[in-house]
């Protein structure tokens, strides 16, 4: 292992700002398509089964790319993996722009997703180069990002669409990467601090496989026939069992379970994963609400433009609340401000049962549920690197990273259930319920984690 003292950076406030836009651009790929769903069976030929592996692929070239492109960055050199993230940010974008049918947009979108690391590569690289009292905060305004960049996405997309061509979407996508990609060339310095050591590419092939059983198994679990779907989650748990035993064993593991066992790191990523849960389900509903026609009794009739506008306070407030989130960890400990962060969207989706029946309400119950996604968000990053060694950062943040992910995978997969079995507006209030009471249930789990001194 190679550990050198690192100088402290000149421009603190230009790197965190270059590495956020980073975040938020990576974050706007994910959700730009989401206003051409309806639109892509007639747009590219093809059935709305086969136009939902834009999304699906996307999701899964993401997960096989987080821990991987984290593991690397630790090797290698995190600037030099961050920068190929964003080539793979351009180059998908491009060929997605260059898409007129359904084969060549899913390639793109598989290049995009490969992107993905960048948010975690971007607090790793935050811990190597600035100064222990910026770091919480540049970290949760990093961490928030990926929900800003959600909120933000939907209605420039559905700008662009309504005033231009869609392929548009794809190519402001390339530009905005293409930015990124420049100014960290320029203001982003790179680490010394390196992990050493070999790539555990079997280790790699085999998480790879079982997240994508995983992954596959929970999006298509509404589509695809029982048997299909059992397969796929019997293979992935078989395979990461495997995948667990050779980790175990393997000298230089793509993921050091035994750092990853440990109470603090452990319980982060679960209760990541059950906060990444509640935090996307309104992205489900409020969405259908504002858009179904006001004649159903149960929607606001409203438009795409408007639909995106709804959303975007809510992208401002995680914004706003990363410098209180980083306050709060410092002054108590980032558990209290993870903890703190589960109760307000608690009581925002709690909140949502019922006010469901105005665009202000929705306003309210959406700015609510994005303070405690800033919050929380914001004191994951600090939970992670307060239990980990400086030389395995960047793989534990990517870890953290495809926790959230998963657990946005199966709150998509269950609110698509109860979209379709249970009737309206009773699913609505439902999937409030359901987003309240995995939030409660991360505040227990939360609880749980061994309280950390203040970062400061």
């Amino acid at each position: 292992m190679l550990l050198e003292e690192t100088p402290p950076v000149t421009r603190p406030n230009v790197v965190v700002a270059v590495l956020a836009l980073g975040g938020i651009t990576v974050s706007l790929m994910q959700t730009l398509v989401i206003p051409l769903l309806p639109r892509f069976p007639a747009l590219l030929n093809s059935s709305p089964g086969d136009t939902a592996w834009v999304i699906t692929s996307t999701l899964l070239a993401s997960a096989v790319a987080t821990p991987v492109v984290g593991r690397l960055g630790d090797m290698y050199g995190k600037r030099r993996m961050l920068l190929v993230s964003l080539l793979m940010l351009v180059a998908g974008s491009v060929i997605a722009a260059l898409s007129y049918s359904l084969v060549p947009l899913i390639i793109g979108r598989v290049v995009q997703g490969l992107a993905v690391g960048v948010i975690p590569l971007g607090i790793s690289i935050m811990r190597d180069e600035l100064p222990l009292e910026r770091l919480a905060g540049a970290t949760a305004l990093m961490s928030a990002s990926l929900g800003v960049g959600g909120a933000l996405g939907l209605p420039a997309a559905a700008l662009l669409v309504e005033q231009s061509d869609w392929h548009m979407l794809f190519w402001t996508s390339a530009a905005a990467g293409v930015l990124v990609l420049v100014a960290v060339l320029v203001v982003v310095p790179e680490s010394p601090v390196r992990g050493g050591g070999r790539f555990d590419f079997l280790g790699a092939l085999g998480l790879s496989v079982a997240l994508i059983c995983l992954l596959l198994g929970v999006s298509k679990a509404s589509t695809w026939s029982g048997a299909t779907t059992t397969g796929l989650f019997v293979v992935a748990a078989v395979v990461l069992g495997l995948w667990g035993w050779w980790e175990l064993r393997s000298p230089q593991p793509l993921v050091d379970l035994r750092t990853t066992a440990r109470r603090q790191v452990l319980l982060t990523n679960i209760a990541s994963a059950v906060f990444a849960f509640a935090m996307f389900a309104q992205s489900l509903v409020l969405p259908q609400i504002l858009q179904l026609p006001a004649s159903t009794g149960h929607g606001l009739g409203q438009s795409l433009l408007v639909t995106g506008l709804v959303l975007v306070p809510s992208g401002l407030v995680m914004m706003a609340t990363a410098p209180l989130s980083a306050k709060i960890s410092n002054a108590r400990g980032p558990r209290v401000t993870l903890i703190l962060g589960a109760l307000v969207v608690a009581l925002g989706y709690g909140a949502g049962v019922f006010m469901l029946t105005a665009v202000w309400q929705l306003v309210v119950v959406s700015a609510v549920i994005g303070a405690g996604i800033g919050l929380g968000y914001g004191a994951m990053p600090a939970l992670i690197m307060g239990a980990v060694p400086t030389s395995e950062t960047a793989a534990a943040n990517s870890l953290n990273t495809l926790m959230r992910a998963i657990g946005t995978s199966v709150s998509s997969a269950v609110a698509g259930v109860v979209l379709t079995q249970v009737g309206v507006p009773f699913s609505f209030q439902l999937i409030m319920g359901l987003g309240a009471a995995t939030a409660l249930l991360a505040v227990v789990v939360a609880a749980f984690i061994p309280p950390a001194r203040p970062v400061s």
